[in-house]
């Protein structure tokens, strides 16, 4: 295949709930420098891929409120291949939009889809796990999964176990699970038959297009209908009727998990997907009580916490243990460290309180 045929989508339209109180409904955390380097988390992925691909084989798909986010942070991505959702639909959606766009922009494309919040150390390494994958695309119908090896029972991630056959590099996935509960997580965990799914895909787009036909033909349907309106004036207006038609619904739940096309390849590039403090707490450095500080702070008998303060603040904290800390504009926020299934409540609650709190 062509180089000229690849494409990357990159999803960029989440709202980044488990890093309130910085990461907020008008700028969720892909829009935000949260490393300190200068870059956001959406522009550091189009960097990790802009000396590989040309601005044209970019695709980004964002929500409507954040058109004006991507286009003022990624100048480079002409405004047509910047792909407005009018409602949130999930990654089921996103991925179909970006695929039948694509399909009218070129039926023979391979499609790279990567989320905009991901930290990879060893991009070398990266590379060479995206080469193997996109070897296993090659082959009509097959849907590729990036897998990480977990090092602990997390929530946050579809599980996937795969099949040891043959040393092929590319493994037929057995079973795929989204986001177990903890107990079946360290079940999974445990068996050491299990890897992360990390989100990033590869396939040729009309594999995924037959696998959307086959396994959400609803949506399939409803999409297909748009092809006319694709790269004309019509495509938004459209599309403001198709989102109203379609279910919220996860790639993982509405295709990997039924699909018995899936394939994985094992990635060992030092990766996060950066989904919550926790994550960003893990890479940091830490002082010796292992303590991550952003600001000032004095700590007394104080532990495994991270602190996150504006440069014109004092705060002192004494007896907290795996605590996180994070004081952002008009919200300050104590609680637990680890605990991201609790943040949708605090930001359900603060919403009753004002709206300008989320």
């Amino acid at each position: 295949m062509d180089v000229k045929d690849k494409y990357v989508v990159i999803l960029a339209g989440g709202i980044g709930i488990k890093f309130w109180p910085v990461s907020r409904h008008h700028k969720p955390k892909q829009f935000l420098d949260l490393l300190g380097t200068g870059r956001t988390l959406l522009q550091m992925t189009f960097d990790r891929f802009k000396n590989i691909f040309e601005a044209y084989q970019f695709i980004v798909v964002t929500n409507k409120k954040y058109h004006g986010l991507v286009k003022e942070q990624l100048p480079e991505i002409p405004d047509h291949q910047i792909l407005v959702e009018p409602l949130r639909r999930n990654t089921a959606a996103s991925i179909a939009l970006a695929s039948y766009k694509i399909k009218k922009l070129n039926p023979n494309a391979k499609v790279l889809i990567s989320p905009s919040d991901q930290l990879i150390f060893n991009e070398k390494a990266f590379f060479e796990a995206l080469d193997l994958a996109m070897e296993g695309a090659s082959q009509t119908g097959n849907l590729v999964t990036i897998g990480i090896r977990p090092n602990r029972a997390d929530t946050s991630y579809g599980y996937i176990q795969y099949f040891h056959e043959n040393g092929n590099p590319v493994k037929k996935v057995k079973t795929f699970t989204e986001k177990p509960d903890l107990s079946l997580a360290n079940t999974f965990l445990e068996s050491g038959d299990f890897v992360w799914n990390s989100g990033t895909f590869v396939w040729k787009n009309e594999s995924i297009i037959s696998a959307f036909e086959e396994y959400m033909p609803e949506m399939a349907e409803v999409f297909e209908e748009g092809e006319i309106y694709f790269c004309t004036a019509k495509e938004r207006e459209f599309l403001n009727k198709a989102y109203s038609l379609i279910k919220n619904t996860s790639i993982d739940h509405g295709i990997l998990e039924r699909s018995d096309k899936v394939f994985m390849v094992l990635g060992d590039f030092g990766w996060s997907d950066l989904g919550s403090w926790q994550n960003l707490y893990d890479i940091s450095e830490k002082d010796g009580e292992k303590n991550t500080i952003k600001g000032k702070a004095l700590l007394y008998d104080t532990e495994n916490c991270y602190i996150h303060l504006p440069q014109d603040k004092l705060v002192v904290i004494q007896g907290l243990t795996d605590y996180l800390i994070s004081d952002s504009n008009n919200v300050l926020l104590i609680c637990k460290l680890g605990e991201e299934e609790k943040f949708r409540n605090y930001v359900t609650d603060a919403k009753k309180i004002d709206e300008d709190y989320v």
